[in-house]
C-alpha cells in the first residue's frame, strides 16, 4: 500500500502533506471534495457514492488513493487496471470504469487507467495533483504494467469550437499555443496525447469530447547493450 509523505509551503508557511491509501473512514470526505470540485449545477448524483467508493477499495485498493494537508483529504485520484492495445474501438467513461464502480477490474491487464483525479479549488495551486499523479506513476512500475491511461476533458475547447476542429485544439495546446485547463495540467504531468474519444461524456464546455492521453512505463521493453 502507498503511503508517502512530504512538506510543501503556501501562504501561512509550511503544511504537512501525506499521500496516501483511502479507506473507507474517509468516504465522507472524499464525498466533500466531489462537492467542492463539481458544485451546482453538476448534477448531485453523479458525485461518488459510498457504494462506490467501497467498491473502488475491494476491487483495487492499491488504486485508490487520496492526498492530506495537515489531517484534512482535499484530493483524490482513482484508477483500475484494464487490457488496452492503442487500436482498440472507442470507449466512454462509463463503459471503461463500469460507470465509476470498477467491478470490470483486471489484475492480469497491461494498463492502469485514470478513473478520476479531483483536488479542491482552494487547494490546486500546491502541485497536489502532480503528486498524486506520479504516485499512479509508481505503481505503473510496482506492477510493471505498460502505461499510464486516462481521458482528459477539454473544458477550453467550447471557446474556439467556433474557429477551429477539435484536432487543431488538441495540436494548438500540445505545444502550448493554446492553454487547457485539464489537457495543459496533463501534460504538465508528462503526459502524451494518444487519440481523441468523442462523446466521451456528457460534458457541455468540451463539447463531449476528450483527449486520451499515456504516460509509458520506462523500465519496459529497454533495450539492453551487451
Amino acid at each position: 500500500m502507498y503511503y508517502s509523505e512530504f512538506q510543501l509551503y503556501d501562504d501561512r508557511g509550511p503544511v504537512q502533506t501525506v499521500v496516501r491509501n483511502y479507506t473507507e473512514a474517509d468516504f465522507d470526505g472524499l464525498i466533500e471534495i466531489q462537492k467542492a470540485c463539481f458544485p451546482p449545477p453538476f448534477p448531485e448524483e453523479l458525485w461518488w457514492s459510498k457504494e462506490q467508493l467501497k467498491s473502488h477499495i475491494n476491487h483495487f485498493p492499491e488504486g485508490a488513493i487520496c492526498v492530506e494537508l495537515d489531517g484534512e483529504i482535499v484530493g483524490s485520484m482513482t484508477c483500475l487496471i484494464v487490457h488496452f492495445q492503442i487500436d482498440d474501438p472507442p470507449h466512454t467513461w462509463e463503459e471503461i470504469t463500469d460507470n465509476g464502480f470498477i467491478r470490470n477490474h483486471k489484475s492480469d491487464g497491461n494498463t492502469l487507467y485514470v478513473v478520476d483525479i479531483s483536488v479542491k479549488p482552494e487547494c490546486r495551486k500546491l502541485g497536489l495533483g502532480k503528486l498524486m499523479m506520479q504516485a499512479m506513476y509508481q505503481t505503473v512500475i510496482q506492477l510493471k504494467l505498460d502505461r499510464l491511461l486516462g481521458a482528459g476533458r477539454l473544458p477550453g475547447f467550447c471557446r474556439y469550437a467556433d474557429q477551429m476542429s477539435v484536432e487543431e485544439y488538441v495540436d494548438k495546446v500540445a505545444v502550448g499555443e493554446l492553454r487547457d485547463p485539464v489537457a495543459t495540467f496533463l501534460l504538465n504531468c508528462g503526459r502524451v496525447p494518444v487519440r481523441l474519444e468523442k462523446d466521451y461524456l456528457e460534458d457541455e464546455e468540451s463539447l463531449n469530447w476528450a483527449v486520451l492521453m499515456e504516460w509509458k512505463n520506462p523500465f519496459k521493453n529497454i533495450q539492453t547493450k551487451g
